[in-house]
């Protein structure tokens, strides 16, 4: 907690500079007075980088922000759909929550209408204890991985990894528990051997610094069967050399997998003035927080501003990024096609509530799986 707290103090000043060097620089945006964001635990990258952009919106624009922890997809989506939360701090979770599979595949879930301001590019990879002596993918067989309850975001990601070096749960003792951070404080605390997460969670600084220390395994980018085999989990990586995190450096990179985290969503009906004011807010306020980790200055708009991404961009973030000239026909059409292929997922789901309204929950699964296929495969 005391480092917790020296952390926040050092962000703090260094914010307070900021905005003394830049001399006020940044200007007034229609932001509401209030809003409250969710995240993941206090101690995650997520977490870490919402409380820095919501300090310097706070400077810069007198909001106030109030961020709700969660360690579960769930308990991040939730809050955001049901309208108390504005804006959520997600990762993969968008995708499945868009897509209606694993925990949205439940009858009170289902494609969800989400839209994405913003999302920066972010590694993921394997930290091991380096006393586990796990010195290549395959090495993950028989030892003890981490995963957390009620997080498909983090768990598929884990799940494709094995699957790169062929392997899958059943290879390995899969060692569950009930948060992001619980599982991430398991390597120090020697209850599993690996784990699944992005650089720069602190609990991997105390992992280098603890007696077990600290090896990343290396995801070859040249091993194509690998990257092929990897895909076919979750078709949304690519490979990325990594030099910032936790026993990370120009000197010493890892071989990693690419993909978008945090990304900050909204519902599809959020008012477009108010999405175009966050992302020009989130644009205009970067020198206040680019600073603030090891990590967040890829929220550099020319980076985050643009698809690729887990979900369609909302109309106020599109409307900015083309004023900005960040914007062409090749990303409008990457935004239509996602959006077209998410309405007709939330229409083969309402035909699947109609159709299967009396089956069990597992019958019910397998029929809005077998449906969601063959929507997509039409498109």
């Amino acid at each position: 907690m005391k480092r917790t707290l020296l952390n926040a103090s050092i962000i703090a000043a260094s914010f307070s500079f900021s905005l003394f060097t830049l001399g006020g620089a940044a200007t007034a945006q229609n932001l509401p007075d209030t809003m409250t964001w969710t995240a993941y635990d206090v101690g995650s990258q997520g977490h870490s980088e919402a409380s820095a952009i919501a300090d310097a919106f706070g400077r810069a624009y007198d909001t106030r922000i109030r961020i709700q922890p969660a360690g579960s997809a769930i308990g991040r989506l939730q809050p955001l759909v049901s309208g108390r939360a504005d804006y959520a701090f997600l990762a993969t979770e968008s995708f499945f929550a868009s897509e209606g599979t694993f925990d949205f595949s439940e009858r009170r879930w289902g494609p969800q209408n989400l839209r994405a301001v913003a999302g920066r590019p972010s590694s993921f990879g394997i930290p091991t204890a380096a006393d586990a002596e796990i010195h290549s993918l395959a090495d993950l067989r028989g030892k003890r991985v981490a995963y957390t309850a009620g997080n498909p975001s983090v768990s598929v990601k884990c799940d494709a990894i094995l699957a790169f070096a062929g392997l899958t749960r059943d290879d390995v003792e899969a060692v569950m528990f009930p948060a992001h951070s619980a599982a991430m404080s398991s390597l120090v605390q020697g209850q599993a051997d690996a784990a699944c997460t992005t650089t720069t969670a602190s609990q991997l600084y105390e992992l280098k610094e603890s007696p077990r220390g600290l090896r990343w395994v290396d995801i070859p980018a040249d091993d194509e069967e690998g990257w092929a085999r990897m895909n076919q989990v979750a078709p949304v990586f690519q490979p990325f050399t990594e030099t910032i995190g936790a026993g990370l450096s120009d000197d010493a990179p890892a071989n990693m997998l690419a993909y978008r985290y945090p990304i900050i969503v909204a519902m599809a009906d959020k008012d477009d003035d108010e999405v175009y004011a966050y992302i020009k807010s989130l644009d205009e306020a970067y020198d206040l927080y680019k600073d603030a980790t090891s990590a967040i200055h890829r929220w550099s708009i020319k980076d985050s501003g643009v698809p690729p991404i887990d979900i369609p961009f909302h109309a106020g973030a599109v409307r900015y990024m083309q004023e900005q000239g960040l914007w062409n026909d090749d990303m409008d059409a990457w935004n239509e096609a996602r959006i077209a292929r998410l309405e007709a997922l939330q229409a083969a789901w309402e035909s699947t509530l109609e159709e299967a309204g009396d089956f069990d929950d597992e019958a019910f699964k397998a029929r809005w799986e077998k449906r969601r296929q063959a929507t997509l495969d039409e498109l």
